[in-house]
């Protein structure tokens, strides 16, 4: 165990709740053991662990990473997102290895979208040669989660989102059976179309989409047109 850990996995442990691990557990479908630590709580309990003083080398992080992925309460793999976007603008180009290997590893939707829209958006703006190489390989991949991450990067770019690609990246993917990859079709549309409304609207109009994903992309404008 890396001495930085050591605290607090003690700190998880003492503050455990078994009566709230229950419902959380069953929220994620019994996937996953938990602690019982509600956000508000474990965001308190790591804070310190957080500070700039305690951080430990960016060299060690790959182990430290690993080694909280590897324990069966999910609490320490959100912990170790938390790590992940605090110290992100310091990492190297090598570390999408890293981020690939959270993504395919103990996948679900609670931990893959926010290494998608944030630690994976925040590396291909810093490296952007790595986003061809990458994104043609997850696309190619069998990984439903590699390719929702594919979808989910650009997530916050905004007016920086590359629109082409991302059309190109959801008809690649449209007509698939999976619910989170017509989910993230929507869920990206939708977030887009906050940025440029029309774009959004000729797209689905023009393209025959999932009903999920079609919904999803329109409920933001829908919703603003009956307010």
């Amino acid at each position: 165990m890396h001495q930085y850990l050591e605290p607090l996995i003690e700190s998880f442990q003492q503050n455990s709740d078994p009566l709230k691990a229950k419902p959380m557990q069953k929220y994620m479908k019994n996937r996953f053991e938990f602690f019982g630590l509600k956000r508000p709580v474990r965001k308190e309990l790591q804070k310190p662990f957080l500070q700039k003083d305690r951080l430990p080398a960016i060299e060690e992080l790959p182990e430290i990473i690993k080694e909280l992925w590897q324990w069966p309460q999910r609490e320490f793999q959100y912990f170790a997102i938390d790590l992940l976007r605090k110290t992100s603008k310091r990492m190297n180009e090598e570390s999408i290895g890293l981020f690939e290997y959270l993504i395919i590893t103990k996948s679900w939707w609670d931990t893959v979208d926010i290494i998608a829209a944030r630690t994976v958006g925040t590396h291909f703006n810093r490296f952007p040669e790595l986003l061809d190489k990458y994104i043609d390989k997850w696309m190619k991949s069998d990984n439903m989660w590699l390719q929702r991450t594919s979808l989910l990067f650009q997530l916050h770019y905004k007016e920086k989102t590359d629109y082409e690609l991302m059309k190109k990246l959801i008809l690649k993917l449209n007509g698939s059976s999976e619910f989170f990859i017509n989910k993230a079709i929507g869920w990206v549309l939708r977030q887009y179309s906050k940025t440029d409304a029309k774009a959004v609207i000729t797209f689905v109009e023009n393209n025959n989409l999932a009903s999920l994903s079609e919904r999803e992309a329109l409920k933001w404008l829908k919703n603003q047109n009956s307010s």
